[in-house]
């Protein structure tokens, strides 16, 4: 049987997300031979059309903005249920406080992956698709070899002096080496569909991506292109288990738990009849990164899909990990500084957008959302975090730490409070009845 055959590359990127893509075309432009493999086929189906206003400087820097544009649908801010007349708050990201753009945009991901993918291509990054990495053998530090399948069945091998896996939840290397680990405090599971005709926001906040609250869960109405909303909810696993083949009826159900989000969605079409689920979504590594390896977006962690961050994390570290992977291979002495640094850098990032998501639905951070305060400009420092902007704006961050500590001080005073009430309410069920005027009384 014959030896299949080997390719030589600087770096090999594994998985055509946004994340590789970015990683491919950065590296590419910076002189190195680039093989990018993703298993399927463009277009193809992902979950995650939400984009935040700090992807904008990304795109400006790939060169992909006006193509993005293109594609997009305006997205202005995003709102959350209030009571107030209209029934919602506006956090618009032009009242941001740091240097994040006004607006972002909704996207098919088909399409914004595709773009991207291509975008990587004509940068000098050989990609391919079909190409499904089977296998990754480290040899050393400059050398890992990559057991490769085509989907017309041909096997090759690529040897390569870096591997950034951009696998996404397959989490190809970080399953290999054993690094990857379920968040024990946050799981949930989504289930989602695409609409036609259900209701948009007037005016300027057509765009807006919207977030109500259910017993279960979340839920999210993004305007997409051509009249399409994506509309689904984020729950406890053990909710979604119950839904025993229902699916459709399981998701228009869910959705009425909800009676705002039902009255704009209620008249709508659930295009193709189609409904999606996805599994628990919460993890990270123990690790980002090696000699010769790093992890990107979603094959390193992911949290929530909440605050749509995920598209920005994995761009955003991309970019940074592409920078990291240039020089250690100009100056390997550097990489296992420039690795500890990225990887502070970005669990930081997601450290702060974690204390949202975790409180998100307690009675704490809804109260905080539903009437909003921007005492100390931390109404705009939320925002900021809407939009992104989590790693380099003091301004921003400092802001984040006081909503934090102004978060307990409630939070605490609202545990004091419901322990004196409990215990008035046990003290009058212990007290007997003294009523007075009773027939026993007057005897």
């Amino acid at each position: 049987m014959a030896e299949p055959e080997v390719e030589q590359c600087d770096v090999a990127v594994i998985g055509g997300g946004p994340g590789g893509s970015t990683a491919a075309a950065l590296l590419a432009r910076r002189g190195h031979k680039v093989i990018a493999l993703e298993k399927a086929h463009h277009p193809r189906f992902h979950i995650g059309e939400s984009l935040l206003p700090m992807n904008l400087p990304v795109f400006e820097r790939l060169g992909v903005l006006d193509k993005v544009r293109e594609l997009g649908v305006f997205k202005a801010g995003a709102d959350f249920e209030a009571d107030n007349a209209r029934g919602y708050n506006v956090y618009a990201f032009a009242r941001a406080i740091g240097p994040s753009p006004p607006h972002a945009y909704q996207v098919w991901r088909q399409d914004f992956d595709r773009m991207l993918y291509e975008h990587a291509r004509e940068a000098g990054a050989e990609a391919r698709e079909g190409h499904e990495v089977l296998r990754v053998e480290q040899r050393g530090p400059r050398e890992s070899w990559l057991d490769v399948r085509t989907d017309d069945g041909r096997d090759y091998a690529i040897r390569a002096r870096y591997v950034v896996d951009a696998s996404g939840r397959d989490a190809l290397l970080a399953t290999k080496r054993k690094l990857r680990r379920r968040n024990a405090q946050h799981q949930s599971a989504a289930i989602f569909g695409h609409f036609r005709g259900a209701d948009r926001r007037p005016g300027e906040d057509a765009g807006n991506v919207s977030i109500y609250r259910f017993e279960h869960g979340w839920m999210w109405m993004i305007p997409l292109p051509d009249g399409v909303m994506s509309v689904g909810a984020v729950c406890q696993p053990e909710y979604l288990k119950q839904r025993r083949g229902r699916t459709v009826e399981f998701l228009l159900d869910t959705l009425k738990l909800n009676p705002a989000l039902w009255q704009r969605v209620g008249r709508a079409e659930l295009i193709g009849g189609a409904v999606h689920v996805t599994g628990n979504y919460s993890y990270d590594s123990t690790c980002m990164g090696g000699p010769g390896w790093v992890l990107v977006g979603d094959a390193f962690a992911f949290l929530d899909p909440v605050f749509s961050s995920g598209v920005y994390l994995a761009m955003s570290g991309a970019e940074q990990a592409a920078a990291v992977v240039d020089q250690a291979l100009r100056e390997p002495q550097r990489e296992a500084a420039l690795l500890r640094k990225l990887e502070r850098r970005l669990r930081a990032g997601l450290a702060r957008f974690a204390f949202f998501v975790y409180r998100f639905n307690g009675p704490v951070m809804r109260q905080m959302l539903r009437s909003p305060r921007n005492t100390w400009q931390l109404e705009q420092a939320v925002i900021s975090m809407l939009a992104g902007d989590l790693f380099d704006t003091p301004k921003v961050l400092w802001r984040l730490q006081l909503f934090k500590l102004v978060y307990a001080i409630i939070a605490l005073r609202d545990w004091r409070r419901g322990r004196a009430e409990r215990r008035h309410r046990l003290a009058q069920a212990r007290t007997p009845f003294t009523g007075g005027n009773t027939p026993l009384d007057k005897a």
